[in-house]
């Protein structure tokens, strides 16, 4: 790649896949300051299979046994962690991985159990964090799998570019991020993380290293994947240029929900992110009510003179964490409807535009440290579902009924979803997503999340595996068409079940 840098040294290195290394304020006055040969013809990945290894002792790498869970805080299970700080010895603890298989793992963000392997091996990836080659001219970085959007940002943003896609926190990795395919408010005009990867580097199970390009089976399978075909070493990341580290915000309520999918319906393709917070506990008329976010990266024109001197400058803040023990039901009926009343009341009748930090826009809970915390020690359950466009009726009926239902959530986002992407397990279809976090501890919620599946699968919806912890696995075939595809190809590439978590044990991925 042209105009090429190694971060760490300053030199251009020859890149090698196989070589190993390791205060809200508007800011019209100020800006806000905040806080993954013989496997290729099996695979028909059309990639170069190579074998970059040599044979070392997994105890070459650090080993601990851990108590795991995911983001939610459920369901915990224990396994023998191993962190590579090489590419060899990733294959190494892969090799060495026993009869329960492994399963990578990056920042711990995945909600459910994707990123557990319970009696078995977790590689830790996060040692494996190097930012290899940036292409300031064409806009393309390769960094290995275990380096955080977080760092991307910080890295990236002081030469004029972003990531192409981020969810709702910047601290997850980049192999975890194609692993889960994940989205984020853009997906109407930009898809998935994984629609914007040039090629990857995967170590399979027979301890090759596969090239892939887009469009090939394997990377199709990887794609989304939730790490089930191999570990994802490195990637090639097309970015998206910006002239400013901040965002042009535009804010406005909703009085309900058909007020809020007439107003994306008719506006969304004017902004390149677009989302909107529902009080899912209001009822009546003003059930669904929202407060309806939309910006895009403010051009460097847009900024007053103060912040113009430094206009790609990235400083995310941080609060105090969340207290290590949080008295169960802080988060109940009475104080979260507090919540989402003082929120939904704060936000502009009518849209109102400001400039926002990049923090504040995607990432505002990455402020608190330990966030998780609030919901006390039985953790909560992320749902998130999409039912394509046609199908609004199911979409009112399951919010009418997590309304009548109670459930306290003051984490509740509706996005729209544009073109379908071509992950066999990518989660996104064109259409509508809801996601809501519900404390665990909720009576019946088990039953109630199932009915609420029943509907999703009779509209044609699926939920999201990177924040299920509780799907029926009899509903994932109908959710997920191309799973035949997936188990089919998985079972060719990777026999002895080398890569298995505790998700795919669950849904016999």
């Amino acid at each position: 790649m042209a105009a090429e840098t190694d971060i760490e040294t300053g030199v251009a290195p020859p890149y090698d896949a196989a070589d190993s290394v390791d205060g809200d304020t508007d800011a019209d006055t100020d800006a806000e300051a905040d806080t993954d040969a013989e496997a290729e013809a099996v695979a028909g990945d059309g990639g170069a299979a190579h074998d970059g290894f040599e044979e070392l002792d997994a105890d070459d790498a650090d080993d601990t046994y851990d108590t795991l869970t995911g983001w939610g805080r459920t369901a915990p299970t224990l396994a023998r962690v191993v962190r590579p700080r090489t590419y060899e010895e990733a294959a190494a603890a892969v090799r060495a991985c026993g009869a329960r298989g492994s399963i990578a793992r990056g920042l711990g963000r995945a909600y459910g159990d994707a990123a557990q392997n319970a009696g078995g091996c977790v590689l830790d990836m996060t040692a494996l964090a190097r930012i290899r080659a940036i292409d300031a001219d064409a806009g393309l970085v390769v960094c290995d799998a275990g380096v955080s959007l977080h760092h991307l940002m910080e890295v990236l943003l002081p030469l004029g570019w972003f990531v192409p896609v981020t969810p709702g926190t910047r601290y997850v990795t980049v192999g975890g991020a194609v692993g889960a395919d994940i989205h984020g408010k853009n997906h109407h005009v930009s898809g998935s993380f994984a629609r914007h990867v040039v090629s990857l580097d995967l170590l399979t199970a027979d301890g090759q290293v596969h090239t892939l390009a887009p469009g090939t089976p394997l990377f199709d399978a990887t794609a989304g994947g939730m790490g089930l075909t191999g570990v994802i070493l490195s990637v090639t990341l097309r970015l998206l240029p910006v002239e400013t580290s901040l965002m042009y915000v535009v804010t406005e309520r909703a009085a309900d929900l058909d007020d809020l999918m007439a107003r994306l319906t008719a506006t969304d393709h004017r902004y390149r992110y677009s989302v909107a917070w529902i009080d899912l506990l209001a009822r009546g008329a003003a059930t669904g009510r929202a407060v309806l976010t939309r910006g895009d990266h403010a051009p460097y024109e847009a900024l007053p003179r103060r912040a113009r001197r430094a206009p790609l400058d990235f400083r995310p803040g941080r609060l105090p964490a969340a207290p290590a023990y949080v008295p169960e039901g802080l988060l109940g009926r009475t104080g979260v409807g507090v919540f989402n009343e003082l929120w939904y009341r704060r936000a502009p009748r009518r849209p109102t535009g400001r400039l926002q930090r990049l923090s504040s826009f995607f990432h505002p809970l990455d402020g608190v440290p330990h966030w998780n915390r609030v919901y006390g020690r039985s953790g909560f359950v992320q749902y998130q579902f999409v039912v394509g466009h046609g199908h609004e009726e199911t979409l009112r009926r399951v919010v009418r009924r997590i309304a009548s239902r109670g459930c306290p959530s003051f984490l509740a986002v509706l996005k729209r979803f544009g073109e379908a992407d071509p992950g066999w397990l990518s989660f996104p279809l064109p259409g509508w997503t809801l996601a809501l976090d519900i404390p665990a501890s909720l009576s019946g919620l088990g039953a109630f999340l199932d009915e609420l599946d029943e509907e999703v699968v009779a509209a044609g919806g699926r939920v999201y595996l990177a924040k299920d912890s509780r799907l029926r696995p009899e509903l994932l075939a109908a959710m997920y068409p191309r799973l035949g595809d997936f188990r089919e190809l998985r079972a060719t590439l990777d026999p002895r079940s080398v890569f298995v978590s505790d998700l795919s044990r669950r849904l016999g991925l």
